[in-house]
């Protein structure tokens, strides 16, 4: 793809009064204008950010954020999006880790004193009020209402607190399905079915699905990440983001119907090139420089957001392919290319033979040296060599059928477009004093999603955890997307986490917004969504809607 296609449109958008980076590849579709902000304050525990998810109830034009650092759920009034109220903190009681809406209920999920332990769901109504409390599994990491509202659904990750220890705890994961059409007040554990992972669960693509905890069985060793449903509330799929999987569940039984592996990413392809150093300038120890290129890597897509939508009655799946690593006391599966010993043939097939650390070896740090790779996969023959090599996540979008195959992979333009648009943030975490950090270890993570229908066409926002900022696509073509535009708010924002997206009908000034929590500087911000091309008619806004 040539680079003066690639990058065309870029110009600027106002922030709060200050200038913005954006880049369109049709100035005349969209843009993303920030108009409103919340700050959340400073947390005590850097590991336990203070905004990370957000819902939005249309009626009380509420948002409701959790606040993991204090333990509560905040509530904005955001009746006057351009300035955000904050009118009530409710005490939870626990580690919250979600929070979603639907008539009137706003559920929030909550871990176990210990993580370990079953976790629970509180249900509140959107003036405050405790409504009821539910047992569902360890470690509740997501939770959404399907789209009739019938059902609510809890990703139970149950991660292990270590491996191989004398006190090593590795509970099942499980979405629990909890049936919502009774009074809310009413419901007890009668009304929460658990949906389970079993070895007779059917198998697609076996090969690339990751079962691989120390002596953990296949319950054990899944691990639900996030959930999306179909638009008939009838099957939901779930991503089992280390497991490098997404799984099919059936509500009306509660049941896992197939488990599917998504395969790997060749980075030797000409459009899935990656920069994969951190210190990739020639005789320096500690620099690096934007080098994007082909290696001989296989990236492992491992999902963490996942969203549902249609086009001409067929069901389409967009994940975002952060990617993740077990990393515990007693087990990490983490290690450095230039750590690891080679196989120089499997390695000099593929184009590359010296497998060394010298200054023209694959592993110099210059080169892959400095990537981090799994040791769980790579050595086929059990010797002490690696016959090839897998990263962490794809560093890119997909779009995938309702059936898990393969529609269309943003290659490496993330990478590509964040170099050109804002390269002395390239990799980084946000900061230009931390450039090219990223490069090394997943990028510039993608990982929070969400879907939006405007004027007719349906967009995928994208938040790029590390290096910051919002990524747009047309995707009402699935084998197609089309770049829209990029908004960083970087150094200001930092670390998009949790995304969403408020209809035109639904919004409280009349146009659809975007809402981006950020879980280091704990802030919220709100953009405004704006189509500069507005002749297609509202009326086809929920067209593709899930």
């Amino acid at each position: 793809m040539g680079m003066e296609r690639l990058f065309a449109g870029v110009g600027l958008v106002t922030l709060l009064g200050a200038s913005v980076s954006v880049a369109a590849s049709d100035p005349a579709q969209i843009t993303l204008k920030q108009i409103g902000r919340y700050s959340a304050g400073v947390s005590t525990n850097p590991d336990e950010p203070r905004t990370e998810i957000s819902a939005f109830d249309a009626i009380s034009k509420r948002l409701f954020s959790i606040n993991l650092n204090l333990r509560r759920l905040d509530v904005l009034d955001l009746g006057a999006p351009e300035t955000p109220v904050l009118v009530q903190s409710i005490p939870l009681g626990g580690k919250p880790n979600s929070v979603a809406v639907s008539r009137g209920v706003v559920a929030v999920a909550l871990e176990g004193t210990v993580k370990t332990d079953p976790g629970s769901v509180k249900f509140f109504s959107t003036s405050g009020m405790l409504l009821n409390h539910l047992t569902v599994g360890p470690l509740p990491d997501m939770l959404t209402f399907s789209p009739n509202g019938r059902w609510l659904l809890v990703a139970n990750e149950g991660e292990p607190n270590s491996y191989n220890q004398p006190d090593s705890v590795d509970p099942e994961g499980s979405v629990s399905v909890i049936d919502m059409r009774g009074d809310i007040t009413g419901l007890t554990q009668n009304d929460v079915r658990t949906a389970a992972f079993s070895l007779s669960i059917p198998l697609e693509n076996a090969s690339s699905i990751r079962v691989f905890g120390p002596n953990a069985s296949v319950a054990k060793d899944l691990e639900p990440e996030y959930i999306t449903v179909s638009r008939d509330s009838r099957t939901a799929w779930v991503t089992l983001q280390e497991n490098n999987a997404v799984a099919v569940l059936d509500l009306a039984s509660a049941t896992f119907t197939k488990i599917i592996g998504l395969g790997f990413k060749d980075h030797l392809q000409p459009a899935n090139k990656l920069d994969a150093s951190d210190r990739d300038v020639p005789g320096s120890s500690n620099s690096g420089t934007i080098t994007i290129r082909n290696w001989p890597v296989l990236g492992m897509y491992q999902p963490d957001s996942i969203a549902a939508y249609r086009v001409k009655g067929k069901t389409y799946l967009v994940t975002t392919n952060e990617g993740d690593a077990r990393d515990y006391t007693g087990f990490s599966e983490e290690a450095r290319v230039g750590s690891l010993t080679l196989d120089a043939a499997s390695f000099g097939s593929q184009g590359f033979p010296d497998v060394t650390t010298g200054n023209d070896g694959l592993r110099n740090n210059d080169h892959l040296g400095r990537l981090t790779v799994t040791t769980t996969l790579g050595n086929t023959d059990g010797d002490p060599d690696f016959e090839k090599l897998y990263v962490f996540g794809a560093r890119s979008f997909s779009i995938r059928n309702a059936d898990g195959g393969l529609i269309y992979d943003s290659g490496d333009e993330l990478e590509q477009r964040t170099a050109a648009l804002i390269p002395a943030r390239f990799n980084s975490n946000g900061t230009a004093d931390t450039f090219d950090t990223r490069s090394d270890n997943k990028g510039p993570e993608p990982e929070g999603l969400a879907l939006g229908n405007i004027a007719g066409r349906t967009y995928a926002f994208i938040g790029l955890e590390r290096t910051g900022g919002i990524m747009v696509y047309d995707i009402s073509d699935p084998q197609s997307p089309q770049f829209a535009t990029y908004a960083t708010t970087a150094p200001t924002d930092l670390s998009p986490e949790g995304l969403l997206f408020i209809k035109k009908k639904d919004s409280p000034n009349g146009k659809p917004l975007l809402v981006v929590s950020h879980e280091v500087s704990n802030t919220v911000t709100i953009f405004e969504i704006e189509r500069s091309n507005q002749h297609a008619s509202d009326e086809l806004d929920e067209e593709t809607d899930e």
